[in-house]
């Protein structure tokens, strides 16, 4: 923990990222920084590289160059699950559920580190594996209250509509406890009402002191949402700013019309 008057290091920083596929550079040279409790957008035209990016985050893509650390300390060649462990999850922006599991059974598979994953443990400790299953199902079941999906818990993943989807994934990657989440389209294909329930709860989040990076396009949200944005257009970082001036910069209309920035 930083001494008193020592800035704490950002949640996430990346140094020089890129990722080469082929002869195609889907990230090129990206540099950030996010603070802790900040809800920072990545906005850009399709094709921009946001999402390769978030894999290149998350450890899903190991990237061609460049660093990543998580509150200071070095993940670049850590896998998904560490990560985790670390406190970093994400969502995606075309859930897939177990469909035909129950959805508090999909929820309690973001569960860490439980004791009842190894086998042995089983006959050494049973009281101990079963009351962390007890405390799992009680924590699966309250985030189903939190994104109002407990009247579905015991219903198959397979009935719910593509927003509830969304919800779900969310609820199986609160279940990791993360202190920052990566949220890949939230709003992308929901209803007006549904994207207003959305926006409360990412909100609620970060009143608890999460620390959110959202990849969106709807601009209206970004706005309600973050007080920064970062603009990426063919791999790069095109500019950054506060959503109102990135709305007017010339530069974001010519990469949103597909014209050379």
């Amino acid at each position: 923990m930083p001494s008193s008057g020592q800035q704490a290091p950002p949640v996430i920083s990346a140094r020089g990222l890129a990722m080469q596929f082929g002869g195609m550079r889907a990230v090129d040279g990206m540099s950030f920084d996010l603070s802790q409790g900040e809800i920072l957008a990545l906005i850009g035209p399709n094709g921009a590289g946001k999402t390769t990016l978030f894999n290149l985050i998350a450890g899903s893509l190991r990237p061609s160059a460049g660093q990543i650390f998580l509150a200071g300390t070095e993940v670049t060649r850590d896998p998904p699950e560490a990560r985790i462990g670390k406190g970093l999850a994400r969502t995606f922006q075309i859930p897939k559920p177990f469909a035909e599991m129950t959805v508090l059974e999909n929820v309690l598979t973001g569960a860490q580190r439980q004791a009842g994953e190894g086998m042995l443990a089983n006959f050494i400790t049973p009281r101990t594996v079963a009351a962390e299953e007890r405390a799992a199902v009680e924590k699966a079941k309250a985030l189903l209250d939190f994104l109002t999906l407990s009247r579905l818990a015991h219903e198959p993943a397979r009935v719910l509509s593509g927003g509830q989807r969304k919800l779900l994934e969310l609820a199986r990657v609160l279940m990791a406890d993360p202190k920052v989440i990566l949220l890949d389209e939230p709003a992308a294909g929901v209803n007006p009402a549904l994207l207003e329930f959305i926006i409360a709860r990412i909100l609620d989040l970060n009143a608890q002191g999460t620390t959110i990076l959202l990849i969106e396009h709807n601009m209206e949200m970004v706005a309600r949402l973050c007080g920064r944005v970062i603009v990426m257009a063919e791999g790069r970082r095109l500019t950054e700013g506060r959503p109102e001036e990135v709305a007017r910069d010339p530069q974001v209309i010519a990469a949103y019309l597909g014209v050379a920035a």
